[in-house]
Protein backbone atom coordinates (compact mmCIF):
# COMPACT_ATOMS: atom_id res chain seq x y z
CA UNK A 1 0.00 0.00 0.00
CA UNK A 2 2.89 2.19 0.97
CA UNK A 3 4.70 1.75 -2.20
CA UNK A 4 1.42 2.92 -4.21
CA UNK A 5 0.78 6.03 -2.58
CA UNK A 6 3.85 7.53 -3.02
CA UNK A 7 3.14 7.87 -6.30
CA UNK A 8 0.20 9.84 -5.77
CA UNK A 9 -0.38 13.27 -5.51
CA UNK A 10 -0.18 14.77 -1.51
CA UNK A 11 -4.06 15.50 -2.30
CA UNK A 12 -4.72 12.19 -3.46
CA UNK A 13 -2.93 10.29 -0.46
CA UNK A 14 -4.97 11.93 1.82
CA UNK A 15 -8.30 11.39 0.45
CA UNK A 16 -7.45 7.77 0.03
CA UNK A 17 -6.03 7.60 3.42
CA UNK A 18 -8.59 9.47 4.84
CA UNK A 19 -11.89 7.22 3.75
CA UNK A 20 -9.85 4.07 4.69
CA UNK A 21 -9.09 5.28 8.29
CA UNK A 22 -12.69 6.62 8.35
CA UNK A 23 -13.55 3.25 7.83
CA UNK A 24 -11.37 1.35 10.15
CA UNK A 25 -12.49 4.25 12.81
CA UNK A 26 -15.47 2.71 12.75
CA UNK A 27 -14.37 -1.17 12.81
CA UNK A 28 -11.88 -0.01 15.98
CA UNK A 29 -14.44 1.32 17.65
CA UNK A 30 -16.44 -2.10 17.97
CA UNK A 31 -12.49 -3.90 19.13
CA UNK A 32 -12.87 -4.89 22.71
CA UNK A 33 -10.34 -4.36 25.17
CA UNK A 34 -8.94 -7.84 24.62
CA UNK A 35 -7.85 -7.70 20.81
CA UNK A 36 -6.78 -4.17 21.82
CA UNK A 37 -4.04 -5.78 24.21
CA UNK A 38 -2.96 -8.26 22.52
CA UNK A 39 -2.05 -6.51 19.49
CA UNK A 40 -0.53 -3.92 21.61
CA UNK A 41 2.02 -6.38 23.17
CA UNK A 42 2.77 -8.10 20.41
CA UNK A 43 3.16 -4.45 18.74
CA UNK A 44 5.98 -4.64 21.60
CA UNK A 45 7.19 -7.74 20.90
CA UNK A 46 7.51 -7.02 17.53
CA UNK A 47 10.24 -4.22 18.06
CA UNK A 48 12.45 -6.38 20.15
CA UNK A 49 12.17 -8.53 17.23
CA UNK A 50 13.02 -6.31 14.80
CA UNK A 51 15.86 -4.19 16.53
CA UNK A 52 18.66 -4.18 13.63
CA UNK A 53 16.59 -3.25 11.42
CA UNK A 54 14.71 -0.10 12.91
CA UNK A 55 18.34 1.13 13.90
CA UNK A 56 19.37 0.71 10.24
CA UNK A 57 16.61 2.57 9.04
CA UNK A 58 17.11 5.47 11.65
CA UNK A 59 20.96 5.40 10.43
CA UNK A 60 19.81 6.49 6.83
CA UNK A 61 18.00 9.24 8.46
CA UNK A 62 21.11 9.80 11.36
CA UNK A 63 23.20 10.17 7.98
CA UNK A 64 20.66 12.62 6.13
CA UNK A 65 20.19 14.87 9.21
CA UNK A 66 24.58 14.80 9.73
CA UNK A 67 24.61 16.17 5.69
CA UNK A 68 21.64 18.78 6.35
CA UNK A 69 23.72 20.24 9.21
CA UNK A 70 21.10 19.02 11.82
CA UNK A 71 22.12 20.53 15.14
CA UNK A 72 23.66 18.26 17.93
CA UNK A 73 19.67 19.03 19.93
CA UNK A 74 18.10 17.57 17.47
CA UNK A 75 19.67 14.66 16.14
CA UNK A 76 19.38 13.26 19.80
CA UNK A 77 15.75 13.93 19.17
CA UNK A 78 16.31 12.14 16.17
CA UNK A 79 18.26 8.63 17.38
CA UNK A 80 16.93 5.10 17.98
CA UNK A 81 18.95 2.78 20.14
CA UNK A 82 18.04 -0.86 21.69
CA UNK A 83 17.70 1.38 24.88
CA UNK A 84 15.12 4.06 23.33
CA UNK A 85 13.40 1.20 21.50
CA UNK A 86 13.06 -0.58 24.61
CA UNK A 87 11.69 1.99 26.29
CA UNK A 88 8.83 2.63 23.16
CA UNK A 89 8.45 -1.24 23.36
CA UNK A 90 7.67 -1.26 27.69
CA UNK A 91 5.80 2.31 27.01
CA UNK A 92 3.51 -0.11 24.94
CA UNK A 93 2.97 -2.71 27.26
CA UNK A 94 2.60 -0.32 29.82
CA UNK A 95 -0.39 1.66 28.10
CA UNK A 96 -1.88 -1.93 27.52
CA UNK A 97 -1.80 -2.39 30.82
CA UNK A 98 -3.82 0.79 31.51
CA UNK A 99 -7.87 0.67 32.00
CA UNK A 100 -9.80 1.32 29.09
CA UNK A 101 -10.68 4.46 28.54
CA UNK A 102 -14.02 4.03 26.30
CA UNK A 103 -16.99 3.19 28.01
CA UNK A 104 -16.15 4.73 31.25
CA UNK A 105 -19.46 6.13 32.72
CA UNK A 106 -18.08 9.72 33.72
CA UNK A 107 -21.50 11.08 35.13
CA UNK A 108 -25.08 9.72 35.22
CA UNK A 109 -28.49 11.00 37.17
CA UNK A 110 -31.73 9.34 37.35
CA UNK A 111 -34.18 12.15 36.67
CA UNK A 112 -37.87 12.35 38.63
CA UNK A 113 -39.91 10.83 35.62
CA UNK A 114 -37.34 7.46 35.84
CA UNK A 115 -35.05 8.77 32.83
CA UNK A 116 -31.77 7.37 33.42
CA UNK A 117 -29.03 9.39 31.82
CA UNK A 118 -25.16 9.06 31.44
CA UNK A 119 -22.02 10.75 29.79
CA UNK A 120 -20.34 8.04 28.61
CA UNK A 121 -16.30 8.32 26.79
CA UNK A 122 -16.36 7.40 23.32
CA UNK A 123 -13.26 8.02 20.63
CA UNK A 124 -13.31 10.76 18.82
CA UNK A 125 -12.77 9.15 15.80
CA UNK A 126 -10.09 9.81 13.23
CA UNK A 127 -7.40 12.22 14.68
CA UNK A 128 -4.23 13.72 12.34
CA UNK A 129 -0.38 13.53 14.09
CA UNK A 130 1.70 15.92 12.31
CA UNK A 131 5.52 15.58 14.27
CA UNK A 132 8.89 16.41 13.38
CA UNK A 133 12.01 14.83 14.22
CA UNK A 134 11.38 12.05 17.15
CA UNK A 135 10.38 8.75 15.33
CA UNK A 136 8.84 7.25 18.65
CA UNK A 137 6.25 9.71 18.55
CA UNK A 138 4.86 7.00 15.90
CA UNK A 139 4.97 4.18 17.92
CA UNK A 140 3.35 6.07 20.98
CA UNK A 141 0.89 7.97 19.07
CA UNK A 142 0.04 4.38 17.18
CA UNK A 143 -0.45 2.64 20.80
CA UNK A 144 -2.57 5.46 22.57
CA UNK A 145 -4.95 5.75 19.22
CA UNK A 146 -5.05 2.03 19.27
CA UNK A 147 -6.15 2.05 22.91
CA UNK A 148 -8.15 4.37 23.20
CA UNK A 149 -9.67 3.04 19.83
CA UNK A 150 -9.66 6.24 17.80
CA UNK A 151 -7.72 5.67 14.13
CA UNK A 152 -5.49 7.83 13.18
CA UNK A 153 -3.52 9.49 9.47
CA UNK A 154 0.59 10.45 11.05
CA UNK A 155 2.98 12.80 9.32
CA UNK A 156 6.07 12.31 10.57
CA UNK A 157 9.16 15.02 9.96
CA UNK A 158 11.21 14.34 6.46
CA UNK A 159 13.87 14.03 8.51
CA UNK A 160 12.74 10.91 10.43
CA UNK A 161 11.17 9.41 7.56
CA UNK A 162 12.84 6.33 7.23
CA UNK A 163 12.93 5.38 11.00
CA UNK A 164 9.05 6.74 10.93
CA UNK A 165 8.46 4.19 7.72
CA UNK A 166 10.03 1.39 9.51
CA UNK A 167 8.00 1.61 12.51
CA UNK A 168 5.13 1.85 10.93
CA UNK A 169 5.65 -0.91 8.73
CA UNK A 170 5.45 -3.63 11.64
CA UNK A 171 1.99 -1.31 13.16
CA UNK A 172 0.80 -2.48 10.21
CA UNK A 173 2.34 -6.28 10.15
CA UNK A 174 0.84 -6.18 13.98
CA UNK A 175 -2.72 -5.02 13.17
CA UNK A 176 -2.58 -7.43 9.87
CA UNK A 177 -1.54 -10.32 12.41
CA UNK A 178 -4.98 -9.64 14.20
CA UNK A 179 -7.66 -9.15 11.89
CA UNK A 180 -7.79 -5.19 12.12
CA UNK A 181 -8.02 -2.59 9.17
CA UNK A 182 -4.41 -1.64 8.73
CA UNK A 183 -5.69 1.35 7.60
CA UNK A 184 -6.38 1.97 11.74
CA UNK A 185 -3.04 3.67 11.86
CA UNK A 186 -2.31 5.45 8.45
CA UNK A 187 0.77 7.03 7.46
CA UNK A 188 1.37 9.50 4.73
CA UNK A 189 4.83 8.24 3.13
CA UNK A 190 6.14 11.07 1.25
CA UNK A 191 8.18 14.33 2.68
CA UNK A 192 6.46 16.45 0.43
CA UNK A 193 5.27 19.42 2.42
CA UNK A 194 2.10 20.00 0.36
CA UNK A 195 1.02 16.75 2.26
CA UNK A 196 0.68 19.01 5.51
CA UNK A 197 -1.86 21.60 4.40
CA UNK A 198 -4.02 18.47 2.14
CA UNK A 199 -4.15 16.81 6.03
CA UNK A 200 -5.10 20.45 7.55
CA UNK A 201 -7.93 20.76 4.98
CA UNK A 202 -8.95 17.49 5.19
CA UNK A 203 -12.07 17.89 8.05
CA UNK A 204 -13.82 15.48 6.54
CA UNK A 205 -12.18 12.91 7.81
CA UNK A 206 -9.81 14.36 10.87
CA UNK A 207 -12.04 15.01 13.84
CA UNK A 208 -9.02 16.51 15.26
CA UNK A 209 -5.55 17.63 14.61
CA UNK A 210 -2.52 17.26 16.76
CA UNK A 211 0.40 19.61 16.23
CA UNK A 212 4.13 18.02 17.65
CA UNK A 213 6.79 20.60 17.05
CA UNK A 214 8.35 23.99 16.44
CA UNK A 215 6.75 26.92 16.67
CA UNK A 216 6.51 27.53 13.26
CA UNK A 217 4.67 24.14 12.30
CA UNK A 218 2.24 24.34 15.33
CA UNK A 219 1.21 28.31 14.42
CA UNK A 220 0.51 26.82 10.75
CA UNK A 221 -1.51 24.27 12.01
CA UNK A 222 -3.12 26.85 14.13
CA UNK A 223 -3.77 29.02 11.27
CA UNK A 224 -4.78 26.80 8.31
CA UNK A 225 -6.77 23.60 10.40
CA UNK A 226 -10.35 23.21 9.64
CA UNK A 227 -10.71 20.82 12.45
CA UNK A 228 -10.29 21.07 16.15
CA UNK A 229 -6.48 21.26 17.49
CA UNK A 230 -5.17 20.44 20.54
CA UNK A 231 -1.89 22.55 20.62
CA UNK A 232 1.86 21.27 21.41
CA UNK A 233 3.97 24.55 21.12
CA UNK A 234 7.23 24.96 22.11
CA UNK A 235 8.34 24.50 26.15
CA UNK A 236 9.91 27.80 27.50
CA UNK A 237 10.05 25.94 30.85
CA UNK A 238 11.07 27.77 33.82
CA UNK A 239 12.05 26.88 37.82
CA UNK A 240 11.62 29.38 40.21
CA UNK A 241 14.20 29.29 43.57
CA UNK A 242 12.80 31.02 46.33
CA UNK A 243 14.61 31.57 49.37
CA UNK A 244 12.95 28.56 51.70
CA UNK A 245 14.36 26.32 49.00
CA UNK A 246 16.41 23.48 50.75
CA UNK A 247 20.51 24.18 49.12
CA UNK A 248 20.30 20.42 48.11
CA UNK A 249 17.07 21.12 46.08
CA UNK A 250 18.42 24.33 44.39
CA UNK A 251 21.62 22.79 43.48
CA UNK A 252 20.25 19.28 41.85
CA UNK A 253 16.99 19.84 40.73
CA UNK A 254 17.89 22.67 38.17
CA UNK A 255 20.77 21.17 36.95
CA UNK A 256 18.83 17.68 35.92
CA UNK A 257 16.05 19.91 34.56
CA UNK A 258 18.34 21.47 32.46
CA UNK A 259 21.22 18.76 31.51
CA UNK A 260 19.46 15.79 32.05
CA UNK A 261 18.41 16.14 27.91
CA UNK A 262 18.89 19.62 26.86
CA UNK A 263 16.38 18.67 23.53
CA UNK A 264 12.97 17.39 25.01
CA UNK A 265 10.03 19.88 25.77
CA UNK A 266 10.20 19.72 29.15
CA UNK A 267 14.14 20.73 29.84
CA UNK A 268 14.50 24.16 32.00
CA UNK A 269 14.89 26.91 29.57
CA UNK A 270 15.08 30.05 32.01
CA UNK A 271 16.18 29.53 35.84
CA UNK A 272 14.79 32.27 38.28
CA UNK A 273 16.37 33.67 41.13
CA UNK A 274 15.07 35.40 44.28
CA UNK A 275 16.73 38.42 45.51
CA UNK A 276 16.61 37.27 49.12
CA UNK A 277 18.02 33.85 48.20
CA UNK A 278 21.62 33.40 50.03
CA UNK A 279 23.68 34.16 47.79
CA UNK A 280 26.15 30.73 48.49
CA UNK A 281 22.82 29.07 47.26
CA UNK A 282 22.78 31.12 44.19
CA UNK A 283 26.42 30.95 42.92
CA UNK A 284 26.49 27.32 43.73
CA UNK A 285 23.43 26.93 41.71
CA UNK A 286 24.62 28.47 38.93
CA UNK A 287 28.40 26.70 39.41
CA UNK A 288 26.98 23.61 38.88
CA UNK A 289 25.24 24.32 35.80
CA UNK A 290 28.33 26.12 34.49
CA UNK A 291 30.71 23.52 35.44
CA UNK A 292 28.31 21.08 33.22
CA UNK A 293 28.96 22.99 30.33
CA UNK A 294 26.13 24.98 30.30
CA UNK A 295 25.85 28.45 28.93
CA UNK A 296 24.42 31.02 30.73
CA UNK A 297 22.80 34.49 30.18
CA UNK A 298 21.37 36.68 32.07
CA UNK A 299 20.44 39.86 33.57
CA UNK A 300 23.10 42.25 35.32
CA UNK A 301 21.96 40.88 38.68
CA UNK A 302 22.58 37.36 37.71
CA UNK A 303 25.72 38.07 35.47
CA UNK A 304 26.91 39.89 38.98
CA UNK A 305 26.40 36.09 40.51
CA UNK A 306 29.29 34.54 38.20
CA UNK A 307 31.45 36.28 36.09
CA UNK A 308 31.04 33.57 33.24
CA UNK A 309 27.59 34.71 32.49
CA UNK A 310 26.66 36.84 29.79
CA UNK A 311 24.02 39.38 28.77
CA UNK A 312 20.82 37.95 28.21
CA UNK A 313 19.11 40.06 25.26
CA UNK A 314 15.34 40.49 25.63
CA UNK A 315 14.82 37.48 22.99
CA UNK A 316 16.47 35.35 25.48
CA UNK A 317 13.39 35.74 27.55
CA UNK A 318 10.97 33.62 25.30
CA UNK A 319 13.55 30.79 24.12
CA UNK A 320 13.29 27.79 23.96
CA UNK A 321 16.93 26.54 23.36
CA UNK A 322 17.29 22.87 23.04
CA UNK A 323 20.90 22.73 23.84
CA UNK A 324 23.10 23.72 26.80
CA UNK A 325 21.90 26.90 27.15
CA UNK A 326 19.35 28.82 29.96
CA UNK A 327 18.59 32.27 30.66
CA UNK A 328 18.68 33.53 34.10
CA UNK A 329 16.88 35.93 35.49
CA UNK A 330 17.02 37.62 39.54
CA UNK A 331 13.19 38.81 40.67
CA UNK A 332 11.76 40.55 43.96
CA UNK A 333 9.57 38.01 44.74
CA UNK A 334 7.01 35.35 43.91
CA UNK A 335 4.59 37.48 42.36
CA UNK A 336 7.94 38.82 39.83
CA UNK A 337 8.19 35.31 39.45
CA UNK A 338 4.88 34.16 38.46
CA UNK A 339 4.54 37.89 35.97
CA UNK A 340 7.28 36.97 34.28
CA UNK A 341 6.48 33.39 33.79
CA UNK A 342 3.31 34.52 32.26
CA UNK A 343 4.92 37.08 30.29
CA UNK A 344 7.17 34.97 27.87
CA UNK A 345 6.56 31.12 29.11
CA UNK A 346 4.89 29.18 26.54
CA UNK A 347 2.16 27.69 29.52
CA UNK A 348 4.08 24.30 29.31
CA UNK A 349 5.89 23.46 32.26
CA UNK A 350 7.32 25.46 35.11
CA UNK A 351 8.25 24.55 38.56
CA UNK A 352 8.99 26.37 42.07
CA UNK A 353 11.75 25.18 44.50
CA UNK A 354 10.21 26.08 47.79
CA UNK A 355 9.28 25.03 51.39
CA UNK A 356 7.25 27.67 52.46
CA UNK A 357 3.46 26.62 51.66
CA UNK A 358 1.79 29.33 51.28
CA UNK A 359 4.53 30.67 48.38
CA UNK A 360 4.49 27.10 46.49
CA UNK A 361 0.20 27.33 46.63
CA UNK A 362 0.35 30.71 45.46
CA UNK A 363 2.81 29.48 42.10
CA UNK A 364 1.20 26.69 41.48
CA UNK A 365 -2.16 28.37 41.90
CA UNK A 366 -1.24 31.68 39.34
CA UNK A 367 1.08 30.11 37.04
CA UNK A 368 -0.58 30.08 33.50
CA UNK A 369 1.06 26.76 32.25
CA UNK A 370 -0.86 22.86 31.71
CA UNK A 371 1.68 21.60 34.08
CA UNK A 372 2.98 23.58 37.62
CA UNK A 373 5.28 21.46 39.76
CA UNK A 374 6.62 22.24 43.46
CA UNK A 375 10.18 20.98 44.43
CA UNK A 376 10.48 18.69 40.99
CA UNK A 377 12.54 18.90 37.85
CA UNK A 378 10.59 20.33 34.46
CA UNK A 379 11.87 17.06 33.17
CA UNK A 380 9.08 14.59 34.58
CA UNK A 381 6.75 16.88 32.28
CA UNK A 382 5.77 13.55 30.71
CA UNK A 383 3.07 11.41 30.28
CA UNK A 384 4.98 8.33 31.05
CA UNK A 385 6.06 9.84 34.52
CA UNK A 386 2.58 10.74 35.33
CA UNK A 387 1.23 7.44 34.74
CA UNK A 388 -0.54 7.35 31.53
CA UNK A 389 1.93 5.09 30.21
CA UNK A 390 2.88 8.05 27.29
CA UNK A 391 1.54 10.58 25.59
CA UNK A 392 0.72 11.99 22.42
CA UNK A 393 1.64 15.81 23.43
CA UNK A 394 1.74 18.16 25.91
CA UNK A 395 -1.12 20.53 25.20
CA UNK A 396 -0.55 24.10 25.66
CA UNK A 397 -3.93 25.10 24.88
CA UNK A 398 -7.25 25.17 27.24
CA UNK A 399 -9.79 23.69 25.47
CA UNK A 400 -10.80 20.23 26.42
CA UNK A 401 -6.91 18.67 26.68
CA UNK A 402 -4.26 20.48 28.63
CA UNK A 403 -0.54 19.29 29.77
CA UNK A 404 0.47 15.72 28.67
CA UNK A 405 -2.35 14.36 26.30
CA UNK A 406 -2.88 10.37 26.84
CA UNK A 407 -5.75 8.14 26.67
CA UNK A 408 -8.64 10.44 28.65
CA UNK A 409 -7.76 12.98 26.55
CA UNK A 410 -8.10 11.25 23.45
CA UNK A 411 -12.05 10.62 24.29
CA UNK A 412 -14.44 12.72 23.82
CA UNK A 413 -18.31 11.64 25.07
CA UNK A 414 -21.70 11.46 24.43
CA UNK A 415 -25.08 11.04 26.56
CA UNK A 416 -27.37 7.46 26.58
CA UNK A 417 -30.31 8.12 27.87
CA UNK A 418 -32.66 4.78 29.00
CA UNK A 419 -36.03 5.09 29.20
CA UNK A 420 -39.29 3.09 29.94
CA UNK A 421 -41.80 4.66 27.35
CA UNK A 422 -41.74 8.81 28.50
CA UNK A 423 -43.36 11.46 26.67
CA UNK A 424 -42.51 14.88 27.10
CA UNK A 425 -45.45 16.76 28.33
Amino acid sequence: MTAALEKQSPQDIVRELGHSCKDASRVLARASETEINKILNTLAQNLRENISAIIDANQKDLSAGQQKGLNAALLDRLALDEERIEAMATGIEAIASLPDPAGRVLWETERPNGLNIQRVAVPIGVLGMIYESRPNVTIDAAALCLKSRNAVILRGGSESLQSSLALHALIQETLKEHNLPESAVSMIPIADRDAVGEMLRAHQFIDVMIPRGGKSLVERVQNEARMPVFSHLDGVCHIYIHPSVKPDTAVEVPFNAKLRRTGICGAMETLLLDQRLAPEIAKATLGKLLDGGCVIVGDKMAQALDPRIGQAGSEDWSTEYLESKLSCAVVNGVEEAVTHINTYGSHHTDSILAEDAETATYFLNNVDSGIVMQNASTQFADGGEFGMGAEIGIATGKMHARGPVGLEQLCTYKYQVRGSGQTRP
